[in-house]
């Protein structure tokens, strides 16, 4: 390893061993079909066993650039991003340090998330949440970076949302083309839908449901088009009814939907994204906002926390 920090790294597309284009599943599932919807699964969580889903899309772009150095990047305490990175770093032999919004955290025991991140190799660094608010700013992002003993990393934005990351999500719309009317997709900081909704045909409609509420994503989405394309691209609309009270909380409906869903299909349902994206997709259903002979596909985007 060199002073700034980088190794000789293979290249990510290859040596991680995708299974891509991820597969199609259709679901036998009476409260879409009695209203004439078909409903498809894209498995993303099945493109890698640890690189899981739109974290696959969006991160190896960003490795690529990195050229084999560090890795730097931020999350919350259950944050699927942190997880995927430190996974990508033990497995290519990158160095990844994840900062972690909430420095009460770093008194705490780790929850499981953040567990598998350390058990991965991934150094965390806690910040307080007013600092992490405003870590784009560079002055704030310099700190970090020499708090962090991590100057010189390649640094990924929090959920791994960059105009690399948007590109790279286009190619999800691409092998959707012309097998679907509505592709939906649960939001956490709108890269993916970004992508998404370039890659589909110009029939086909994008739709996103946030899991954190505050109804500001969808002009974050318009930004990041714009810095991946220079403008927007697309049919793309969010729904931002389903966040059941923000990001990594749910409640006990939200919980009996997942268990349910799981009986019926024998498919583990995530619950921080995947369940809230199903459960918004039935209530769409029912309340008819999808014509009878529609085509829908879910973006299966995320698994249950691996052992």
């Amino acid at each position: 390893m060199s002073d700034n920090g980088r190794v000789s790294s293979p290249d990510p597309t290859t040596a991680l061993h995708p299974r891509l284009p991820s597969p199609l599943q259709e679901i036998e599932d009476d409260r879409f079909a009695r209203h004439g919807v078909r409903l498809l699964l894209k498995r993303d969580d099945l493109i890698h066993p640890r690189l899981i889903g739109n974290k696959w899309r969006k991160l190896v772009p960003n490795l690529s650039a990195a050229a084999g150095r560090s890795l730097l990047t931020f999350g919350g305490a259950y944050s699927n991003h942190l997880r995927a990175t430190a996974a990508a770093g033990r497995l290519l032999g990158l160095s990844t340090v994840g900062v972690v919004r909430g420095q009460e955290l770093a008194d705490r025991p780790l929850n499981p998330s953040l567990a598998r991140c350390a058990a991965d190799g991934m150094r965390l660094h806690f910040v307080d949440r007013s600092t992490y608010r405003h870590k784009t700013d560079p002055a704030t992002l310099a700190t970090v970076l020499r708090a962090a003993d991590a100057e010189g990393a390649y640094v990924v934005p929090e959920g791994g949302s960059n105009a690399l990351a948007v590109r790279g999500c286009r190619e999800l719309g691409a092998e959707l083309r012309d097998r679907a009317d509505v592709v939906a997709v649960a939001c956490g900081t709108g890269g993916t839908l970004a992508g998404l909704a370039a890659g589909l045909a110009p029939d086909q409609r994008a739709l996103g449901i946030p899991v954190l509420k505050g109804g500001f994503l969808g002009e974050e989405i318009r930004r990041l088009q714009e810095s991946a394309f220079g403008g927007r691209r697309g049919h793309w609309d969010l729904d931002d009814r389903f966040h059941f009270g923000g990001y990594a909380r749910t409640t006990p409906d939200l919980d009996a939907f997942a268990d349910d869903f799981e009986d019926r299909h024998g498919l583990p349902v995530e619950r921080l994204y995947v369940a809230k994206l199903l459960y918004g997709l039935v209530c769409l259903t029912e309340e008819g906002a999808f014509p009878r002979g529609t085509t829908l596909t879910a973006v299966i985007t995320g698994s249950p926390l691996p052992a």
